[in-house]
């Protein structure tokens, strides 16, 4: 893991926390797994300011090219209401979003997914542009 620990803008971490909370963890066994080992790696996570959050950290909105063996896809982590499949907006509440917030390019991630325990490496991070912090009520 590049930074040691996962990194979370402060507000970002707030809404997180409250949407898992709320979620009650999904009934469905796989994405139940991923949202429990998310919050545990929560409870170590670094918080930080939106001004010290690193460019190449998987956020809220963050484009991230995720690689395994010979695929490779680009999508975007998204609050739950923004997913959408066929623009390749994956919520934070997947077990792929799970799996991706707070890690670093570079990174490589064990984690437990539907088709099983698999292997991704951080291979791009960009950041919106325009995005400057949660852009939803907290």
């Amino acid at each position: 893991m590049k930074y040691g620990q996962l990194i979370l803008e402060k507000k970002e971490f707030v809404y997180l926390k409250r949407i898992l909370n709320l979620s009650g963890y999904s009934k469905d066994i796989e994405t139940k797994k991923s949202l429990q080992k998310l919050t545990q790696e929560l409870h170590d996570a670094e918080i930080v300011d939106h001004e010290r959050m690193p460019e190449d950290v998987v956020r809220f909105n963050s484009h991230v090219t995720v690689a395994q063996d010979e695929w490779q896809k680009t999508i975007q982590v998204v609050v739950p209401q923004h997913k959408n499949f066929k623009e390749n907006k994956i919520s934070i509440l997947t077990p792929m979003g799970s799996a991706l917030i707070g890690y670093a390019l570079g990174d490589s991630i064990i984690w437990e997914f539907p088709n099983g325990t698999k292997e991704l490496r951080i291979v791009n991070v960009e950041q919106e542009h325009n995005y400057s912090g949660l852009d939803i009520v907290i």
